[in-house]
């Protein structure tokens, strides 16, 4: 099941709508960069993998519809629509790795405007095709870290929604499942917008892989019982000191350290930041009525001040290991 696709017969993006399930499953189109950053920005799609490709895919978009009448109009179309899509989530990096990636094979060429259009849609099915054989290695390599019987905690999605397939957390389960092993999951349910509950548990219910869904601030009690075996969590940005996760990430981390249970993050090489440190990364904040509100119900007063990062930085020292396609890193980390 791909998550996201380009549609070659309407030259159109096609993605799951990952903010109506698991009550609806339903495939949504955008014809136009607007309609991209829209789906972006809301969740619609998400997933640092996932939100890459889809920026990839943006670029052949954007060349798709450009009405410039010369390659160089086209060329400065495509870097305003880039620099548009890169805006949209600032701390995954995938998403400015994959419209660069893009970008600097379009420009590498001296090209007609139709080569141009040719050559963004090809490179984006390129990278789509690549994320589903990483996600597939990755898999490969993290299932080698578990055993039958365990009971692995995950937070946030990080599953095939995440990506074009497989996914990366959820990808190495579905790998040692795969191998033959007995794995079971507890799916905290990621507040506010309970992409563990709405997302993670639809999969791997999907899937028939045994899941248990609890809230966030239950995990340190299941691990001070005993009840967790292993951690295994995405990253939508990797630097040399720090992992950058959906927010949650790093008391988890705390919390498996003081547990001795192994803290492991499965991404892409693709995730890798090695010209920053945690210092440089700009942490998005989202709307404070996600914690406001639950769909139409009030949760807290109008106006009371919130604060509603996306993410935070667990410091590299408390990962056991990183599984990337390329093999499994241990701390500490050179790039």
């Amino acid at each position: 099941m791909r998550t996201i696709k380009w549609n070659g017969k309407n030259n159109t993006i096609r993605l799951v709508d990952q903010t109506l399930l698991p009550k609806e499953y339903r495939i949504i189109e955008c014809t136009t960069i607007e309609s991209l950053c829209h789906a972006i920005r809301t969740l619609k799609v998400r997933g640092a993998p996932a939100i890459g490709v889809a920026g990839a895919y943006g670029i052949a978009l954007a060349a798709h519809t450009s009405r410039a009448t010369t390659s160089q109009e086209l060329l400065q179309e495509l870097e305003s629509a880039a620099r548009e899509i890169a805006g949209t989530r600032p701390t995954a990096i995938n998403l400015a790795w994959a419209i660069n990636r893009v970008m600097n094979t379009v420009k590498s060429k001296i090209v007609t405007k139709r080569e141009i259009v040719e050559i963004a849609i090809v490179e984006a099915e390129i990278i789509a095709n690549e994320d589903i054989r990483t996600n597939k290695k990755i898999g490969e390599h993290g299932a080698t870290l578990l055993q039958t019987g365990d009971t692995v905690l995950t937070h946030c999605n990080a599953g095939r929604l995440a990506c074009v397939d497989w996914g990366t957390a959820l990808g190495v389960i579905r790998s040692a499942i795969n191998n033959g092993q007995k794995i079971r999951v507890i799916a905290c349910e990621t507040r506010p917008l309970h992409q563990g509950s709405r997302l993670t548990t639809w999969e791997l219910i999907e899937d028939k892989i045994p899941v248990t869904l609890i809230t966030d601030s239950a995990a340190g009690h299941l691990m001070r019982r005993g009840m967790i075996d292993k951690i295994i969590v995405g990253a939508d940005r990797i630097t040399q000191d720090a992992v950058f996760n959906k927010i949650g990430t790093y008391t988890h981390s705390v919390l498996a350290k003081e547990h001795s249970i192994p803290f492991y993050v499965a991404a892409p090489t693709s995730t890798i930041d090695r010209n920053h440190r945690e210092e440089d990364i700009t942490i998005e904040e989202r709307d404070p009525d996600e914690l406001r509100y639950l769909n139409d119900t009030q949760l807290a007063p109008d106006g009371v001040p919130v604060y509603n990062p996306a993410f935070d930085a667990t410091p590299i020292e408390n990962i056991t290991a990183i599984i990337t396609e390329k093999g499994i890193l241990h701390p500490p980390l050179t790039f």
